[in-house]
């Protein structure tokens, strides 16, 4: 999950956070000299780590439908929250810039044991059973609404 609320009312406010969306919110408001990425071998397009992001907004969405699912006296079952595609940390940190107009400044780190190179959810089931279509399935939206809360 990532991203802030559209509407500015909520973000992360985790002290000394580590997810990459909101570390570069931080730096390019000023607020760290920078952030690190861990891995830069891995067989993926650019060689770093690729995840699927998937805006709070439309994670909050699935909470509700998945209660009405409940409430409906559906059995409990288990679904992946995602797009179904991943963004690398590479283009994260691309998308901060762009949105920001500020160079981030990246030192290259080796990997963390027991990262995956790719994490990207499968998300058919739920689409499907909650008829779900995403709202805000767009990496600059949840970069955009990351960087203006950190900026309030």
């Amino acid at each position: 999950m990532a991203g802030a609320a559209e509407n500015g009312s909520n973000g992360q406010k985790t002290q000394n956070a580590t997810h990459l969306i909101k570390v570069a919110s931080q730096v390019a408001c000023g607020k760290k000299d920078g952030l690190s990425i861990f891995g830069t071998d891995y067989p993926t397009p650019d060689g770093t780590g690729v995840r699927d992001y998937i805006h709070v907004e439309d994670l909050a969405d699935l909470h509700l439908l998945a209660l009405q699912y409940l409430a409906s006296n559906n059995p409990s079952d288990i679904f992946n929250c995602g797009y179904g595609r991943g963004y690398s940390v590479k283009e994260v940190i691309r998308a901060v810039e762009k949105i920001s107009h500020k160079k981030i400044h990246v030192t290259n780190q080796d990997r963390r044991n027991g990262d995956a190179a790719s994490l990207i959810a499968n998300s058919q089931k739920i689409r499907e059973r909650f008829q779900w279509t995403p709202r805000r399935d767009s990496l600059e939206l949840i970069c955009q609404t990351a960087y203006n809360w950190e900026k309030r």
